[in-house]
């Protein structure tokens, strides 16, 4: 079983309120990442807390707060591991526009598997919770990237950039499109 989870748990310090909640053509952003994975999981969730969570179960980060995106998904990869499933694929709150074929390719790759150049997409297995909990713990390290590299994740390419929402302006043109 697969576990879709959306990181929402940002300071959203560029953007300057919750871009989890922004909204775009009249909707959350979080609601647009959480219908790019909905097709490829048998559940969706929200890491972050409830900020911005809607209708979705909330997952928190583990094994604290303050580890960044790699926070979310370690307790995605717990939550899924303690609920029966085997792989979790991750998509951040600020990614609204994402191919289907990308989560087709990250799952065909097997996982680990990450976005070439937004590690923040990807998959993971869920076995790997207490191993990436102990590379929080132990490295002062919190990029995904370098996560991703100890795991020997495979970079998939994308053929076109993945619009990345991280400030007003970056909505603004989001939306001229």
């Amino acid at each position: 079983m697969i576990l879709g989870v959306v990181l929402a748990g940002g300071m959203s310090r560029r953007f300057g309120t919750d871009k989890a909640i922004a909204l775009w053509r009249g909707r959350p952003l979080l609601s647009y990442a959480a219908d790019a994975l909905d097709p490829h999981c048998d559940l969706v969730a929200v890491s972050g807390g409830s900020r911005g969570a809607l209708d979705f179960p909330t997952v928190p980060d583990w094994p604290r707060g303050d580890l960044g995106p790699l926070g979310g998904i370690c307790g995605a990869m717990r939550y899924a591991r303690e609920f029966g499933f085997s792989t979790v694929v991750t998509i951040a709150c600020d990614t609204p526009v994402v191919p289907a074929s990308v989560f087709v390719s990250l799952l065909g790759a097997g996982a680990p598997a990450i976005v070439r150049g937004m590690p923040v997409i990807g998959c993971w297995p869920a076995d790997l919770a207490s191993d990436l909990a102990d590379y929080l713990e132990q490295s002062p390290e919190r990029s995904i990237m370098g996560w991703a590299e100890q795991m020997g994740a495979m970079q998939i390419e994308v053929e076109a950039p993945i619009p990345n929402v991280n400030r007003p302006d970056d909505l603004k043109g989001l939306a001229a499109s």
